[in-house]
């Protein structure tokens, strides 16, 4: 099952009792600190002590162990407990805490190796002459013409709807090229 499939968590929480009115849904990577997740502020803002904090999964709450266990402590702290639906994580109880730290863990041991082995696999590649990323559009022999017409001070709107291109496109081959971008500041002056 697709861990990010919205109904498929919110039938979740449903079923475990949580009003939908009381489902705070971000929409944003759990990678990001909790100040840039609005609705992960405005869910903590709302708990008072004595609720319980549900997610359906670990993971949704937070993807480093540091964050994790910095939203734990303000929350223990404030005598909320949580819940996690698929760990079946129950911070009530010290079995539950421990299991929420080892689970925390292997979740980001696992996305550290994800990284290594991503990393390791860009470089190996880069050392036989693959590059990632978006295939070039304009072939070498149609970036030479382009830096040709551009050096015999061809208007930059015409040498962009010669190639089909964007105006930051074509300084970009520009720069691929090592040409010098000398007329940037004269195009902006004239427009």
């Amino acid at each position: 099952m697709d861990s990010q499939d919205l109904a498929l968590q919110l039938d979740a929480l449903q079923a475990a009792g949580i009003e939908e009115k009381s489902i705070f849904v971000e929409k944003i990577t759990g990678r990001l600190s909790r100040a840039r997740r609005p609705q992960l502020a405005a869910c903590m803002k709302a708990l008072r002590p004595g609720d319980s904090l549900f997610v359906w999964k670990l993971d949704r709450l937070g993807r480093s162990i540091t964050d994790l266990i910095s939203i734990m402590q303000d929350l223990e702290e404030r005598k909320i407990r949580f819940n996690s639906l698929t760990e079946t994580i129950d911070t009530s109880t010290p079995a539950g805490r421990l299991v929420f730290h080892i689970i925390a863990a292997f979740g980001e041991f696992e996305r550290n190796l994800i990284k290594e082995r991503s990393s390791a696999g860009l470089a190996a590649a880069k050392k036989r002459g693959i590059i990632g990323g978006r295939k070039q559009k304009l072939s070498s022999q149609q970036q030479k013409n382009l830096a040709a017409l551009y050096g015999a001070n061809k208007p930059i709107k015409e040498i962009q709807k010669t190639f089909g291109i964007s105006r930051p496109c074509l300084y970009n081959y520009l720069r691929l090229n090592n040409i010098t971008l000398n007329r940037m500041n004269q195009t902006k002056k004239q427009a």
